[in-house]
């Protein structure tokens, strides 16, 4: 049952090769795992491969997967439902969590994750973002649990010192509070700094894993974000087009490279400390990944065209930024990134040609 619910080739092997390559896991046998988000991305991933260790290696991890949609959970996990270790908890973040399980483990990682949202609905980003964390720290409070991981972003570095050659935690820059898509990035400050509240005035055990963007084996059809356009439209054979100049920096990590890592700091992160989570050697800016998927993944079959529209702010896009971000502070805890850019790309259109 749980090789079948594991859809798509690649995604398979990557969960499995966390299974089998991953010492972190082992931290976390005969525990209790409380996942918000647990229909996302990352939150999916982190569900089957806990799911994955109980199968292969007896584990005995119970997993408490989080979501506001049953349906959308039933359609995701599937078969994997009636797997005694896989419970349901349907709720809305932003309310109090009433769990009445034990819980050893906190990793929250919902969030609003689609930009054109976070335009046209701000104050609800803000609000999930700050109420959606305070409910899952006050609920870890309760519980005494052993560790919450919050999953944050690199947009709480907003626009950083461009004369640093690498950004590291203590490196926040500007965030400019008149532009209504800075509801994401000031949303995540404030839910850094709320956690750095818990721990301080109630001992809360956590720590915060900044993301790099994370895609790979496992994105749906419907993601809409930037790397997912580019993968359709290799597979659609049709024109990236880039509604900016493209020369704002990107940071990438591939989906199993930041599942090992958000392991990793659920039993080795530093209470209180941030962590960045990116391959510092998938740094580019938005065009060359462009030109990098047109000529290397599409084989030059289709071209990069820049097309960009007088309102360009209705795209949703984050502000242009120069950054590089350093994950020198998550490779002293053992960590090492494996898997670049061109390689996520060729394992997440795999997949995506499968489930289309």
């Amino acid at each position: 049952m749980m090789s079948e619910c594991l859809s798509g080739l690649k995604q398979k092997e990557s969960i499995e090769w966390i299974v089998e390559h991953d010492s972190s896991l082992k931290e976390y046998q005969n525990s209790r795992v409380f996942i918000t988000g647990a229909t996302g991305l990352i939150g999916t991933q982190l569900v089957k491969t806990f799911l994955c260790a109980n199968h292969k290696k007896n584990y005995d991890i119970h997993v408490i997967a989080a979501v506001r949609d049953e349906e959308k959970a039933k359609a995701v996990f599937g078969n994997l439902l009636k797997t005694e270790q896989l419970e349901l908890y349907i709720n809305d973040i932003r309310n109090p969590v009433d769990y009445e399980g034990e819980v050893d483990f906190i990793f929250h990682t919902a969030s609003i994750t689609t930009s054109k949202v976070m335009v046209e609905q701000p104050v609800t980003t803000i609000d999930t973002a700050y109420e959606g964390t305070k409910s899952v720290l006050e609920f870890a409070r309760k519980k005494s649990v052993k560790k919450v991981v919050y999953v944050s972003s690199m947009e709480v570095y907003g626009n950083p010192d461009e004369s640093l050659e690498m950004v590291c935690e203590d490196n926040l820059g500007y965030i400019d509070l008149k532009n209504v898509r800075s509801s994401y990035s000031e949303g995540k400050r404030i839910c850094e700094c709320l956690c750095t509240a818990y721990k301080s005035q109630f001992q809360v055990p956590v720590t915060v894993a900044r993301l790099a963007q994370t895609f790979g084996p496992g994105i749906q059809l419907s993601d809409n974000r930037v790397y997912a356009q580019f993968a359709k439209s290799v597979i659609n054979r049709e024109d990236i087009v880039l509604h900016s100049d493209g020369t704002s920096e990107g940071n990438y990590c591939d989906i199993r490279d930041v599942i090992q890592a958000l392991l990793l700091l659920g039993v080795a992160g530093k209470n209180g400390e941030s962590y960045n989570v990116a391959n510092e050697k998938s740094h580019m800016q938005i065009k060359e990944m462009a030109h990098m998927v047109a000529d290397e993944i599409a084989e030059g079959s289709i071209k990069v065209i820049i097309d960009i529209p007088e309102s360009a702010m209705t795209f949703g896009y984050a502000p242009k930024t120069k950054m590089k971000l350093s994950s020198e502070k998550l490779r002293k805890l053992g960590w090492k990134p494996q898997i670049d850019l061109k390689e996520t790309y060729q394992r997440m259109i795999e997949d995506l040609r499968e489930e289309k």
